[in-house]
């Protein structure tokens, strides 16, 4: 296997890990917010203003933490 093939193959891995992490923060990122916003709702029975708060926050941090890793590929 050439130098060349190598470099390729560990590219190749490295933007699938890449890839895979963007979409798993991204999950646990609206997860989190989700939750948080259930349990404050749960906690002072305002039904679902704070559920949709944090799930919009947590929606916004996902993207966020996306655009960091795809503008650290970009450099």
């Amino acid at each position: 296997m050439s130098e060349n093939e190598k470099k390729g193959k560990f590219k190749t891995f490295r933007d699938l890990y890449l890839i895979s992490m963007v979409g798993v923060q991204l999950v646990v990122s609206i997860l989190v917010g989700l939750t948080i916003g259930i349990y404050l709702d749960s906690k002072f029975t305002t039904s679902p203003i704070f559920t949709l708060i944090f799930l919009l926050f947590g929606i916004g941090a996902g993207f966020i933490n996306f655009f960091r890793v795809f503008r650290g590929e970009q450099k």
